[in-house]
């Protein structure tokens, strides 16, 4: 016997019309756009528009699309903030220097964390070979390259700017 989650009844159905109907009745809940204390027809709109949309499997098909970028991508975003919690730490010492600290440790996490998605989901292949066999793919990073060192240089010289003196 199948795992019930996986069963097309499921799938195709019952977690479809359960999400659209709670986002839905969510939506209006949130905005009281039908008035305040009208629970009864929030609850009536989302179970129509949950049942009209399980009627059209196109649609239900987008939706399971993208429900699983979106969790994917929630999964990545929570694994990019634990770990930038994790380095940011107590903040002790000079505050501006652990600033930048923190951005330097922002910037090797976001792209540890890209890296590592995109290897899970076997697209690093794709993207390593365009940036070292094509050369539109070395342009863009080398532009990259020079457009961060430019960022670099003019935030490097904001920040130990000195007065003149009145003599």
């Amino acid at each position: 016997m199948a795992n019930f989650l996986t069963l097309p009844l499921f799938k195709e159905l019952i977690l479809p019309f359960v999400l659209i109907f709670v986002l839905i009745f969510a939506i209006l809940q949130k905005s009281k756009l039908l008035g305040d204390g009208k629970t009864q027809v929030d609850a009536l709109i989302g179970f129509v528009v949950a049942a009209l949309l399980v009627g059209f499997s196109q649609a239900v098909d987008y939706i399971a699309q993208f429900t699983v970028f979106l969790s994917v991508g929630l999964v990545i975003l929570f694994v990019f903030l634990m770990l930038f919690g994790f380095a940011r730490g107590t903040g002790d010492g000079d505050p501006l220097k652990a600033l930048k600290l923190q951005y330097w440790i922002l910037g090797i996490i976001f792209v540890a964390v890209i890296v590592g998605a995109l290897i899970i989901t076997n697209t690093w292949g794709t993207v390593s070979t365009f940036f070292t066999t094509q050369g539109t793919g070395q342009n863009l990073l080398f532009l990259v390259l020079i457009i961060a060192a430019v960022i670099a240089v003019v935030f490097s010289g904001k920040s130990g700017s000195s007065k003149p003196s009145n003599s």
